[in-house]
């Protein structure tokens, strides 16, 4: 019974080293290489850029306050649409002492000089009604008056101006009203109510009140590479894809190629604009990241065939044309003449035709 056992165990061995001994030699032989097959195929080809970039409004304003002083009220948040001459924001004065000061003299000169002008206009009334004094000297002194009358006007006014911000003469034009200067919608409002804000001078910006923007006239700026922008020509269709909005996407004209370039990245590249043609129940926001697809080439019902297809060596092109069956198959070299790429199929101008069987690439067999 040992005997036999052994004879089996010893058996099982011997298969299992045969077994692998064939694996083994089978895996050793060279197998037949196979090569994917194509005719070429009439068809067209584009040339295209992806360009990266973002929304912006063509026109987009700062407000800023014509004096300086206090927030005490505003009036519109962000998202409002506002007309021209809109109200904002309310502003109190703050006034500059130096200013007042100035003013306030200047509204006490005026009056002395305004009652120094009228006792002479007395004196000269007199002496006219007596017949003393031609009317042209009596004229000159009623010229002064009325001169002088409208300086302490003027001084009052400048005074209530630096010391309110209004006067009872333009109160309808007040300083203190912050006024959108566009129509359009207001993007941002940075400031608060108690917050200080100062005019725009020699050494400042100015507060920024709010930003508003038209939104109905949006551009697409970008950055498009040095090898690609020589193919560029203002007036160029584009397709703009918002992704933010469920992959919108709408067309766009190429408006603008700016003629320096700029680094980015280790990469010189060149800003582009383009002008946004919205859809009118679309709502897009300022600063929306896109894509702008711009088609630089295309070539129009020409033979294509497989990039892989192609056989590249120095400037020249080639193709292995299929020959015979199946079983017994023999390749042709031949030169081929190419155009336009899209990086995945190629435009072949001479060499071959739709009904010639052009080898490809090697098949990658699956290994499971």
């Amino acid at each position: 019974m040992r005997k036999y056992f052994k004879l089996v165990i010893a058996a099982l061995i011997l298969l299992v080293f045969i077994g692998t001994f064939v694996f083994l030699w089978r895996k050793s032989q060279p197998q037949p290489v196979v090569y994917e097959e194509f005719y070429p195929t009439m068809g067209d080809i584009s040339k295209t850029s992806i360009v990266t970039g973002k929304i912006e409004p063509r026109n987009e304003v700062s407000v800023k306050p014509q004096i300086s002083g206090i927030i005490t009220e505003i009036l519109k948040e962000a998202g409002d649409h506002v007309t021209q001459g809109e109200v904002i924001a309310k502003v109190k004065v703050i006034p500059d002492m130096n200013q007042l000061s100035a003013a306030e003299a200047r509204v006490r000169l005026a009056r002395i000089n305004e009652s120094q002008a009228k006792t002479d206009l007395d004196r000269e009334q007199v002496l006219y009604d007596k017949g003393l004094v031609s009317r042209e000297e009596y004229e000159k002194s009623l010229q002064a008056h009325k001169q002088s009358s409208e300086e302490v006007r003027a001084a009052e006014d400048n005074l209530e101006v630096v010391r309110d911000g209004v006067s009872r003469s333009n109160a309808s034009a007040s300083s203190t009203l912050i006024r959108s200067t566009i129509s359009g919608l207001i993007l941002d409002i940075p400031v608060k109510v108690g917050n200080s804000v100062i005019l725009s001078n020699t050494f400042n910006d100015g507060t920024t009140i709010a930003t508003v923007a038209n939104m109905g006239d949006l551009i697409f700026r970008g950055n498009i590479d040095e090898t690609e922008v020589g193919q560029l020509v203002v007036g160029m269709p584009m397709l703009i894809t918002i992704g933010a909005m469920q992959d919108l996407k709408f067309s766009a004209s190429l408006e603008y190629i700016s003629p320096k370039a700029v680094e980015n990245n280790g990469a010189n590249q060149f800003e582009i604009k383009a002008a946004v043609h919205v859809p009118g129940e679309s709502r897009i926001r300022s600063g929306y990241s896109a894509n702008a697809e711009i088609v630089l080439a295309n070539a129009s019902h020409v033979v294509t065939l497989p990039e892989s297809a192609i056989v590249f060596e120095g400037d020249s092109t080639f193709v292995y044309l299929v020959h015979g069956t199946a079983e017994n198959k023999s390749y042709e070299r031949r030169t081929v003449k190419t155009g336009l790429s899209d990086g995945l199929k190629i435009e072949v101008k001479s060499g071959v035709t739709t009904k010639d069987l052009v080898r490809g690439p090697k098949k990658v067999e699956s290994t499971e």
